[in-house]
């Protein structure tokens, strides 16, 4: 059965979706079979593995508000599946609160195709409400992209209390797969500061890749493309290679 990592951050651009699209990728290029659930609104997870959100027939949202079953709404690319998003996803927190187990939709529907999969990822929307709720409940851990940068432990701190009450109150088994430190500039040594200050507040959590600040990983999403299709030799692209090499080891134990 694969495991479900929920890639989590409340704070926005903290390289959340740059990782869950770039890892997708470079996991499904080391032979694994991994889906991308897009589950934040913006579906720029979805546009970043080239598919055009504006020509989606089913999506995420038929899923968990329509109870589409989510085999069939999810794409396959050549970079790994993808469970994609749309616009309408940004109404649903306000039409889940009406339905039974609003908390528990997304779990009812990616334990249906889990063990298609060695890996799913969730990317996560920026905020801690009920769509996050929703992937929380269905991850069995999180991983959490962290950059080096200013306020990079701001609201960590909420994050870690949203994950102590979803442990409490919805899914005890959820734990902290990983910590990604993102948007490093190993020119300063503040980015170094930051990184050792994220080491000491996750011990052993924290993988020993850290993702460079890296003109081709900026672009790469224009193009519709992860980094490793983009330019497979730029930093972005072999960081995001050994990362995955990390997950794939994590995974193993």
């Amino acid at each position: 059965m694969g495991r479900i990592i929920a890639v989590v951050n409340q704070k926005g651009g903290v390289g959340k979706t740059t990782s869950a699209v770039n890892l997708t990728a470079a996991l499904t290029e080391a032979g694994k079979k991994v889906l991308l659930c897009d589950f934040d609104p913006q579906a720029n997870g979805t546009s970043g593995l080239g598919l055009d959100k504006r020509k989606l027939k089913k999506s995420v949202y038929d899923v968990i508000i329509n109870d589409m079953p989510a085999g069939e709404a999810i794409v396959a690319t050549k970079y790994g599946d993808v469970l994609p998003s749309v616009s309408d996803l940004a109404g649903a927190a306000v039409e889940l609160i009406g339905m039974d187990s609003p908390n528990m939709r997304l779990k009812k529907a990616l334990m249906a195709v889990k063990d298609q999969y060695d890996v799913i990822f969730i990317d996560c929307p920026p905020s801690l409400e009920l769509l996050s709720i929703n992937a929380l409940a269905a991850a069995d851990s999180i991983l959490i992209p962290v950059q080096c940068e200013y306020y990079a432990l701001e609201g960590l701190a909420d994050l870690m209390n949203t994950l102590r009450l979803i442990k409490k109150r919805i899914n005890p088994q959820l734990e902290i797969f990983g910590v990604a430190l993102t948007m490093f500039d190993g020119r300063t040594n503040f980015s170094t500061q930051v990184a050792q200050e994220v080491r000491k507040h996750f011990p052993g959590k924290v993988f020993a890749t850290v993702i460079p600040r890296n003109v081709r990983l900026a672009e790469a999403p224009s193009h519709g493309l992860p980094v490793g299709a983009y330019d497979k030799s730029s930093r972005g692209a072999e960081a995001y290679r050994n990362m995955a090499a990390e997950i794939i080891s994590k995974l193993k134990r």
